[in-house]
């Protein structure tokens, strides 16, 4: 086993630890970006002019009435910037446009002694434009040919002859909706400006390091005279890790000129209204199956709906298409990316980065095509998961595919999978208007950033003289609870106690340059940084302990916060050692360093090895629909996922169960509608707020809810063992959306194919429950006319034709 996956004695690393924040979390006492102006002198406060138009040129913004609003300070505008005009690592999202590009575009903002004269200050603010004609759905962008960035295509394999070898060749197209990451805090900055004219910016952000550049090229500064740091996040999901750049260099403008602590946070509305959004995605495509069901062909195309500039698109697009395979071996395979230019704010990342848009229309193709194949839809994506020796159509070997089957089995076995489907069988032989269902789905998810150059990260760790240990890191806490596996990753490391160790808030000026926490690769970078910078620092201190104790340093362990030498009793407790080492003028502090091997990625060709190893995981959902309505409830889950050996299991635990409810939102629920209508308010988001915009509660939750890590998991060449667990939990929530498929087929005649809509609400359930009804007519109605067609005997009975 490899140094940076085996683990010590009594490690601290594997055991279920409540989260480092939760406390203060139950009892609102964690502070956040926002919070910070109670403690802040001088406050101003930041409000956007947003415009009221999905694309015009601006020809007048009268700012005069706004000053004139008492209160007001100052207002913002592209004359005020003194470096770059733009917000964006693409050099495309001005940050005070000439053009607005979506309703709701920000225009300028005003500053003002309080949030309510911020507000009418922006409300007095003057805007005239000339209106252009506007593209505001997919479909749209797709018929005025609207695409911006790369246009990748993935080849593997000759297509032409998998098609000419396939028994049975399908095609359909599918369009599937974007989703808001409605995150509990919304984007929040809090600037100030130190005698030195250095920058301090707090920032709710996934990616400091970025959000100090961009504030550094907005001032026309250089990076190491601004400071980033981001105490926690109340959610980001994807949210924050390019989106905060822009409203942390506004923050930091306003400072600048002012002279005084700039606050911009933003309410539910803006923020639903100003910031992208997971991406929306139209797929076209084409599959061939052998007799047997076995792929032998793919072709397809996905369109996503990429909003006014590029943001993080093509990673999200090229993301897509690494994952459309799933668990799926495609020998043959073309497939083409693109990106539409829609007049709609910018969409972002969002937890899975593509991979669930790509993996959704596998999943969908294979629970449309199973009914025409003649078989059960589990059986055919058992018969389609990668076996040993077979790589992905981008061409990187998948390893370890025997944990595709083992999750696979484990889930049937723990949710009695065999006798609950006789069980359903005959539930809806009983109940002609009310059907269940249960379906079983897999994920094989890639870990790393796409960008080979991502994958590295950095850490400080101090000991104090008094054996205390602070670790700093590059990775951002959003809920997920990085923070607390990296202080069990520090305590392990250095064989101490966890109540020895403490944690300092991520900041630019601790560990410079890291990566976004993004990608699931939060634990993975950061911990074996720290990792690596802790072992420098029990290098040097076994070195004293080995003198102390009168052995070789090879001898000597530390476990516990005690060092012990093999074969003799003597002992030094941690405290001791720390404070010998510090009178022996050993350094105590320590950078470490990590950077993933083994990645390589050609984005031209669209082939390597973009990530380290596989996530796996598989789930079972067993739903109830109503037939007069759609309504349905999700009865039970059962979840086995890998997250090889756990650092934290209670938080992996929470981590599976959060993604998958998030999972099954997007899936089911959760409907983003836009006025794509010629009148006054074109455009415009429809659903700005909880009130239209439905997300999963308690009343979405299954009532039986069972997830198991699986155990004997070791990833080697991990940080202990352990595995990336953040964003491939979304995906198991595939199996809510195929059981709602299988419950509204039930409603019509045996082997039959239904399309769902993705969001799955209610309403589009109830039409797929219609499209199967009316086949069960269509089918009676051709029997019926076979029966009229049949002959008649001489005693006058009927007999049907051909029997």
């Amino acid at each position: 086993m490899s140094h940076l996956s085996e683990r010590p004695e009594n490690p601290v690393v594997g055991v279920s630890v409540p989260h480092e924040s939760a406390v203060q979390h139950v009892t609102g006492s964690a502070l956040y970006t926002d919070d910070l102006i109670h403690r802040t002198k001088d406050v101003l406060h930041a409000y956007p002019v947003q415009a009221t138009k999905a694309h015009g040129r601006i020809t007048a913004l009268r700012t005069a009435p706004a000053l004139a609003v008492p209160g007001v300070v100052r207002v913002l505008t592209g004359a005020d910037v003194p470096g770059v005009n733009d917000a964006g690592m693409k050099h495309d999202e001005p940050l005070f446009p000439d053009v607005v590009m979506f309703h709701g575009h920000a225009v300028a903002w005003v500053l003002a002694e309080t949030l309510e004269a911020a507000r009418l200050g922006a409300a007095a603010v003057e805007v005239e434009l000339d209106e252009r004609p506007s593209l505001i759905t997919l479909r749209d962008a797709i018929e005025a040919d609207s695409f911006h960035g790369a246009r990748p295509m993935m080849l593997a394999g000759d297509v032409e002859a998998g098609f000419a070898d396939s028994a049975h060749v399908f095609t359909g197209e599918f369009q599937f909706s974007d989703q808001e990451h409605f995150y509990l805090e919304t984007h929040a900055a809090l600037a100030h400006i130190d005698e030195a004219e250095q920058v301090f910016v707090q920032s709710s952000t996934q990616h400091p390091s970025e959000t100090q550049e961009i504030v550094a090229h907005v001032l026309g500064l250089h990076s190491h005279e601004v400071t980033v740091q981001c105490l926690r996040m109340g959610g980001g999901f994807g949210g924050k890790e390019m989106q905060p750049h822009g409203f942390a260099a506004i923050a930091a403008l306003g400072a600048k000129l002012t002279g005084r602590p700039v606050r911009l946070r933003l309410n539910r509305t803006q923020d639903l209204t100003m910031s992208g959004k997971r991406h929306g995605f139209h797929a076209q495509w084409k599959i061939g199956f052998d007799a047997e069901g076995h792929i032998q062909a793919l072709d397809a195309e996905l369109t996503a709906d990429g909003g006014w500039s590029l943001d993080l698109s093509e990673p999200v697009v090229a993301r897509a298409l690494c994952h459309i395979d799933n668990t799926y071996w495609i020998p043959n395979a073309r497939v083409a990316g693109r990106i539409a230019k829609t007049n709609k704010a910018s969409n972002t990342a969002f937890r899975g980065f593509g991979g669930p848009q790509g993996m959704l229309v596998i999943e969908d193709i294979m629970g449309r095509c199973a009914p025409l194949l003649g078989l059960d839809p589990t059986e055919l994506r058992e018969r389609n998961f990668y076996r040993p020796g077979q790589s992905t159509p981008y061409g990187q070997p998948v390893t370890q595919p025997e944990r595709i089957s083992a999750v696979w089995e484990q889930v049937k076995h723990n949710g009695d999978l065999a006798d609950r489907r006789r069980e359903i069988a005959a539930f809806n032989a009983a109940h002609p208007h009310t059907k269940r269902a249960l379906a079983i789905t897999g994920v094989k998810f890639g870990i790393s950033f796409n960008l080979t150059a991502f994958n590295q990260g950095g850490a400080l760790v101090l000991i104090y003289k008094d054996g205390s240990v602070l670790i700093n890191h590059g990775g951002t806490e959003m809920g997920q609870g990085l923070h607390t596996k990296m202080l069990q990753v520090a305590a392990t490391t250095l064989g101490i106690p966890l109540h020895k160790v403490r944690l300092a808030p991520t900041r630019t000026d601790k560990v410079p340059n890291t990566s976004a926490t993004a990608a699931s690769s939060g634990a993975d970078l950061n911990g074996a940084a720290v990792k690596n910078a802790c072992h420098q620092l029990r290098e040097r201190l076994l070195q004293v302990a080995a003198t102390q104790l009168g052995s070789s340093a090879a001898d000597v362990r530390i476990v516990d916060g005690v060092a012990r030498s093999l074969g003799s009793d003597k002992e030094l407790a941690w405290d001791d050692l720390v404070r010998t080492a510090y009178f022996q003028r050993v350094q105590l502090s320590a950078a470490g360093f990590y950077r993933t091997e083994g990645l390589h990625w050609d984005a031209k060709s669209f082939s390597g090895s973009p990530f380290k190893y596989f996530a796996i995981g598989a789930a079972a959902a067993e739903v109830e629909v109503d037939g007069f309505t759609g309504a349905y409830r999700i009865r039970r889950v059962d979840i086995v996922h890998d997250v090889g050996d756990s650092l934290s299991p209670m938080i992996d635990v929470g981590q599976v169960e959060g993604g998958f409810v998030q999972g099954a939102g997007w899936l089911t629920l959760e409907d983003l509608r836009w006025d794509a209508g010629d009148g006054p308010g074109r455009g415009r988001l429809l659903t700005q707020a909880a009130s239209t915009y439905k997300l999963p509660s308690f009343s979405e939750m299954p009532a039986e809810f069972n997830v198991a890590l699986m155990e004997n998991a070791t990833e080697e060449g991990a940080v202990y063992g352990s595995k990336a667990v953040g964003e491939p939990p979304l995906m198991l929530a595939f199996c809510v959306r195929e059981a709602l498929r299988q419950a509204a087929a039930a409603f019509g005649p045996s082997g039959i194919s239904v399309e769902l809509a993705s969001p799955a609400t209610p309403e589009a359930v109830y039409w797929a429950i219609e499209g199967a009804r009316q086949a069960r007519r269509v089918t009676r109605e051709a029997d019926d006319r076979e029966v009229r067609a049949g002959a008649v005997d001489t005693t006058g009975a009927k007999t049907l034709s051909g029997a």
